[in-house]
Order: structure tokens, then C-alpha cells, then sequence
């Protein structure tokens, strides 16, 4: 049976027929190689029937390989072209497939009929991590994420504490979900060819630290930590504490050293920091 995948001719094809070029704003590069599409599909490591959410879904690569490993599929794209484009072109391919397709912006989505269970997406380089921790933040339902980011991108958000790349996104993540890597992609699949390298990280749901602390209040405490990530956190806190002395303090209360710095913290700490500033 022939491939319902796109290849390199294809995803031209369909671009011209679309009038369609790759914006770099929109961060739009074009999967064209169906066994790393299988792979990226292989590697969700999906339940059977499992309700995938996919944002940025282009010209519809992904969706076919997610469609044809027997997933319903909620597409979010925000170019109208490209969404309005992407059922005729399942339907060419994989009639009846069970596809959803919202235009729509993946950091204002409107509730959806059904609630997908895990994402997997080759997320906007240019949007990935604000993206990524939104849908986390208002999806509860999202189980599992495989998501395909800058490598850079992948390092900091499966990185540990004490790591050089550790930072924001490491920490906010974390709070969500544990992420590990899950391969790397290299340029060649994609057209058009970025110049930047890729990554799949893989990301699963897992129940917040325990805190009385509200989410905003933590991460208040990490934006706080990591914006002067040279200084200790006695020094990078007094503006969110009010004064040196009273970071120090509260950080005392947290059992934090004062004179650690924020890269060493694990997203527990920071959760206890804030709640030791909730408290007064």
C-alpha cells in the first residue's frame, strides 16, 4: 500500500499549490521525511487510540504520520491558510481520519470538545517554551508531551540542577512535568533546511511540589533567581524579598543556603522558598 506520508516533492508541491513560503516569524520549517516522522510517532510511545493535541501542524506531515498509527488528531494552526488547507489534504490521503483542525493561537486556545491526553507537536522554535509551559499550565488533561525544539532548547528543558544550561525553562518545567531528550533530528528533513539543530524532548505529567505556595508565587521566586544567575541568591532575591536581609531570612526558612545560587536548586526548593515568603 502506498505511503499517506509526505515527501520532499510533496511538501513542495503543496506548498506551490498553496502559495505557501516558510515564514521564519511564524518559525515554519516543514517536516518532508516520513521515517523520522514514524520515528517522532514511535517515540510519543502513544496508547492505542490516543488523542493527540498538535500544535503547528504546516502543511500536515505529522498529522498523517500521527493519523495513520491510528490517532485522533486536534490540529492548532495559526496560518489560515495552512489550516484551512490541512483536512482536504487527510482526506486525499487517509479518508475519514478522525481530524479536528482549530485555527487558532496555541497560547489563547479556546476550551476543546474533547480533551487531549498528550501532545505531540514540532513546536514554533520561536515560541516553544512559552508555548509548551501554557498548554501544560491549561490542559490538565495532557499526560504525556513529545515535542520537537531547537537542540538548545531540549537542553535546557531536560536539564538538572548544576548544569550550565539549567535555568527558567528547566525549572518551570519541572514543575509540571519530569523531561528527559528523545533523540536528536538533523536539518536535512526539513525544508526548508534550518540552521539551527533539533530535538525531541519527552515530557511526563507529574503531580507539583508539595506547597502553600500558588504556581505564580514559585515562579515569581525562579524569574527572580535566574535573572542575575551569577549573583548568590541572598543578592538575586533581594528585590523579590524587599531587601537582602529579608531574602536571606526567608531563605533560611526554606532551608536554603543563602550563598547557593539558583542553578543548584530543584524546583522543590523554589517552592519552598516562595512559600516561606507567602508566609511572612
Amino acid at each position: 500500500m502506498a505511503s499517506a506520508l509526505l515527501g520532499p516533492a510533496e511538501i513542495r508541491e503543496l506548498a506551490a499549490r498553496l502559495s505557501v513560503r516558510p515564514t521564519k516569524t511564524l518559525g515554519q520549517n516543514f517536516l518532508h521525511d516520513p521515517n523520522t516522522i514514524r520515528r517522532i510517532v514511535r517515540t510519543a510511545e502513544l496508547a492505542d487510540g490516543e488523542h493527540v493535541l498538535e500544535v503547528g501542524p504546516g502543511l500536515g506531515s505529522l498529522t498523517l504520520g500521527l493519523l495513520e498509527a491510528g490517532h485522533p488528531v486536534t490540529a492548532v494552526e495559526i496560518d489560515p491558510v495552512l489550516a484551512q488547507a490541512l483536512p482536504g489534504t487527510v482526506r486525499e490521503r487517509l479518508p475519514d481520519a478522525p481530524l479536528t483542525v482549530l485555527t487558532a493561537d496555541a497560547m489563547r486556545l479556546p476550551e476543546l470538545p474533547t480533551a487531549p491526553t498528550a501532545l505531540v507537536a514540532n513546536l514554533p522554535y520561536n515560541v516553544a517554551v512559552p508555548v509548551l509551559l501554557t498548554l501544560l499550565e491549561r490542559m490538565p488533561s495532557l499526560r504525556t508531551c513529545l515535542v520537537m525544539v531547537q537542540a538548545e532548547v531540549a537542553e535546557r528543558l531536560a536539564a538538572t540542577p548544576g548544569s550550565k544550561v539549567y535555568g527558567v525553562p528547566s525549572v518551570k518545567a519541572a514543575w509540571y512535568a519530569s523531561a528527559t531528550r528523545a533523540g536528536a533530528i538533523p536539518r536535512a528533513v526539513f525544508w526548508p533546511v534550518p540552521n539551527v539543530d533539533s530535538g525531541l524532548v519527552r515530557l511526563v505529567r507529574r503531580e507539583p511540589p508539595t506547597t502553600s505556595a500558588p504556581r505564580e508565587a514559585v515562579f515569581s521566586v525562579i524569574d527572580a533567581a535566574f535573572a542575575q544567575r551569577r549573583k548568590t541568591l541572598r543578592a538575586a532575591l533581594a528585590g523579590w524579598a524587599g531587601s537582602a536581609p529579608e531574602a536571606e531570612r526567608r531563605l533560611r526558612a526554606a532551608g536554603v543556603d543563602p550563598s547557593a545560587r539558583g542553578e543548584t536548586l530543584d524546583v522543590a526548593a523554589f517552592a519552598a522558598i516562595a512559600a516561606a515568603g507567602t508566609a511572612g
